[in-house]
């Protein structure tokens, strides 16, 4: 009667013990499942052989321009966004001081030049003929100390003629002024103290980086699709036009440097110097093909194969594959759609 009152006081007590007591039999004698062994479902999808590189707007006529002598900024005939023409004057330094050297330079040249042709007119051939050995030589002397002094006249003239030209500065290219040094005239500058850049827009490109096990996919043609991080939802066209021979520098590793040319685009002149941005290239593209994941597939004897269950049992499947991309590999016979196999 003890016993009775007890079981229907503490019925739920003993159903909880008599449930963890089963699941703990049950987990015990449980078939063990390595948890390293995964599945994986076959199925089909495409195969591409795809890579993307980060790159840079840069631009293949861009110029540093500086005078090559010092002077007095006298005029500055631009300013920072202006659009310039091939061979525009940009600045000038003062000429007057120059030019009075060159005047200078000039009457010496003349006086030289007169010296020259008199001492020329003072002996000739016969006049030499009737001298002394040692007068003969002393007259060779004469005249060739009157020639090197032409000579010398004549470079001073050419140096200051240089000095006159170096004082205009030009640009060799078309394009857009994007930055100036000494914008105002009045200063005296050195070549290192008035710096003037120049990009012309019509050559940006995007300079982007392969490392060395990537760069022997490009070759000049091969096209891709660019987006650039300022217009996300805007892509590009662009095509490679060079492709580096020797490592690039400055990089903290072995990379060559890709020239990708952009093509048409709505985005015009909002593309900048300087913005950065992906290029998709697509090398080959395999459609709807069995594939499984490159791991799974063994190799025994030259024989391809994977396992797979059927009837509960783990069998060795052999397998004819085809080409693997990106880590999966194209399976030809062998295996049907919806099969599953395991890694090990």
């Amino acid at each position: 009667m003890k016993i009775k009152n007890i079981l229907k006081k503490f019925w739920w007590l003993f159903l909880i013990a008599f449930l963890v007591g089963g699941f703990i039999v049950w987990s015990a004698n449980k078939p063990k499942t390595d948890p390293k062994i995964k599945t994986y479902t076959v199925k089909r999808q495409d195969l591409v052989d795809s890579l993307s590189l980060s790159g840079e707007i840069d631009a293949a006529e861009k110029v540093s321009l500086r005078f090559q002598t010092s002077g007095l900024l006298t005029w500055v005939g631009v300013k920072e966004g202006d659009i310039v023409k091939k061979y525009q004057v940009l600045a000038s330094l003062d000429k007057a001081d120059l030019q009075n050297r060159m005047s200078q330079l000039l009457n010496t040249y003349s006086k030289t030049r007169a010296d020259f042709d008199q001492s020329r007119a003072d002996y000739t051939d016969s006049d030499l003929a009737d001298l002394s050995d040692e007068a003969r030589e002393t007259v060779k002397r004469s005249l060739g100390k009157y020639q090197m002094d032409l000579n010398n006249s004549v470079l001073s003239v050419e140096s200051q003629a240089l000095s006159l030209k170096y004082a205009s500065l030009w640009t060799p290219i078309e394009g857009i002024v994007t930055s100036i040094d000494a914008p105002l005239a009045g200063q005296n500058i050195t070549p290192a103290t008035a710096t003037f850049e120049v990009v012309n827009p019509k050559t940006i490109y995007l300079s982007a980086t392969a490392d060395q096990s990537e760069v022997t996919k490009f070759a000049i043609g091969q096209k891709g699709v660019i987006t650039l991080d300022a217009f996300e939802d805007k892509t590009i066209d662009g095509v490679v036009t060079a492709v580096s021979f020797v490592p690039k520098t400055g990089e903290s590793g072995t990379v060559y440097e890709l020239k990708i040319s952009l093509g048409a685009s709505e985005l015009g002149d909002l593309i900048k110097m300087g913005m950065t941005g992906d290029i998709n290239f697509i090398f080959k593209t395999i459609e709807d093909v069995l594939t499984v994941p490159s791991s799974y597939v063994k190799t025994d004897n030259g024989s391809k194969y994977v396992y797979v269950m059927r009837n509960k049992n783990k069998e060795k499947q052999e397998i004819t594959i085809g080409e693997t991309i990106d880590g999966n590999t194209e399976v030809i016979s062998g295996l049907n759609e919806k099969d599953v196999i395991y890694s090990n």
